[in-house]
């Protein structure tokens, strides 16, 4: 996994696993590189780890409105 600083200056580490996104993939990220605990995601499009994820799986880059959609969905999501 590749080490990089996350914003509150501690080491984060970003997994090959990424998440397709309208202008780039959101990689992976976890807390310790063992890959245990999960941290979130870091947008590859501006180099962000400044993501929102909903409860239906959505990631939304909050730097640059990069967007993945839920994996599922059907107009009771709605």
């Amino acid at each position: 996994m590749e080490r990089r600083r996350g914003p509150d200056g501690e080491s984060l580490y970003l997994a090959d696993r990424a998440e397709r996104g309208n202008k780039g993939p959101f990689r992976v990220v976890y807390a310790g590189p063992d890959g245990e605990r999960r941290w979130g995601f870091y947008c590859t499009n501006c180099e962000s780890f400044d993501n929102a994820v909903d409860s239906m799986g959505r990631i939304q880059c909050n730097a640059c409105s990069n967007f993945h959609k839920a994996e599922e969905w059907d107009a009771a999501h709605e």
